[in-house]
This record gives C-alpha cells, structure tokens and sequence, in this order.
C-alpha cells in the first residue's frame, strides 16, 4: 500500500496485563497490520486517573484477576498475572521520554517484561532510568518525574476521546477497546482501512 500510512493510537498502561497481551498478540501480526497500511501508534496513559481506583499496591480481585488469565490463555500468551496493581506511572513517563528517541518500541519491550515476566511490581524513576541504561537509553530520573505531568496530560486528552479503559485502539474517533483474537484483530483494522480509504 503506498502513501502514508493511516495511524491507529493504542492507549495502554503498563500497569494493566491485558495490554501485555496486547503487546505480546499484536507482535505475531506486525507484518500484516504494516501490510494494511497502518501504523500503531503506543501512546501510554494512567489507568488509575482515567477511571479511579483501585491505586497502585492496592490488591486485585481474583475475578479481574481470572479474566486477565483467561484472555491471556484464549490468545496464548503466557503471563504472570499480579496480584497486586503495579505501580508503573514512571515506566509511562520514561515511555514518552524514549519515543522521540526512537526508542519507543524497545523500551515497551523491556518495560512489559519487567513486570509481567519478572514480577517487578513497583518502579519509581530510579528504577526506570536502571532499566533504560540496560538498553543504552540514558534517561535521567528528574527527567522522567518531569514526564509525569505530560502523561497524566495524555490521561486527560484520552478521557476527552472517550477512552475508558486500555488498551483501547483508536481508529479514527471510534474508541475500540480491549484485544481480541489475532484474526479479529485484523478484520477490525482491515474494516477501518477500507472505511477510511473510501473517505479519502
């Protein structure tokens, strides 16, 4: 597909395991979604001060718990569910830190593992800045403590779109939420392609 591409923003919070899965899931279809001719945009956001508690440290339910574990399973992405909410507002700040680095990609890489692979459940600004050298990302605590007002700005800007929870994928206005089988996934983008191709 030639010209630019159609950009599809996927609000997330490392915080939430269901955007681990949807990091993981939408991994294994990278190369069709290109061949559709969009871009995903990662814009992260605080989940917390989007829809309120529970907070960070705070216990989650097994419910929640047993609905992440079973979307996980049902997309085959094996996860270490928390049992507590993470406390990763730092790893959202240093996030809009890498990407105009073009570092954005790797960096939700190491971030996602961190907590979902290696249990590490709360990160102050230190504790991102030590991740980030581990990708000879230099990010420096006070910079990433300064990122905070911007991410609960993008918080702010995604309530005014409607976002409710993450991941939520933009296309266009319409807030599409959740993660969905890999063929789902591309039917839906597919369907938004050829809506917006026909606007053009």
């Amino acid at each position: 597909m030639s010209g630019a591409p159609l950009r599809v923003r996927v609000h997330y919070d490392f915080a939430s395991t269901l955007c681990y899965v949807a990091h993981r899931s939408l991994a294994r279809i990278e190369t069709e979604v290109a061949g559709l001719g969009i871009e995903l945009c990662w814009t992260p956001l605080d989940l917390s001060r989007l829809v309120g508690p529970p907070r960070a440290g705070a216990p989650i339910d097994e419910l929640r718990r047993g609905n992440a574990a079973r979307v996980a399973e049902e997309l085959c992405v094996p996860v270490r569910v928390p049992h507590v909410w993470p406390d990763a507002r730092a790893l959202g700040a240093a996030a809009l830190l890498a990407e105009p680095l073009g570092r954005g990609e790797s960096w939700r890489e190491r971030a996602f593992t961190a907590v979902f692979e290696e249990g590490l459940l709360a990160v102050d600004a230190a504790g991102a800045a030590r991740l980030a050298r581990e990708l000879s990302l230099e990010l420096a605590p006070a910079a990433i403590d300064g990122a905070l007002a911007a991410l609960d700005a993008r918080t702010e800007s995604a309530r005014e779109e409607q976002v409710s929870g993450v991941p939520t994928f933009m296309l266009g206005a319409w807030p599409f939420g959740g993660i969905q089988s890999d063929d789902t996934m591309l039917r839906v983008l597919e369907r938004f392609t050829e809506k917006a191709l026909a606007g053009a």
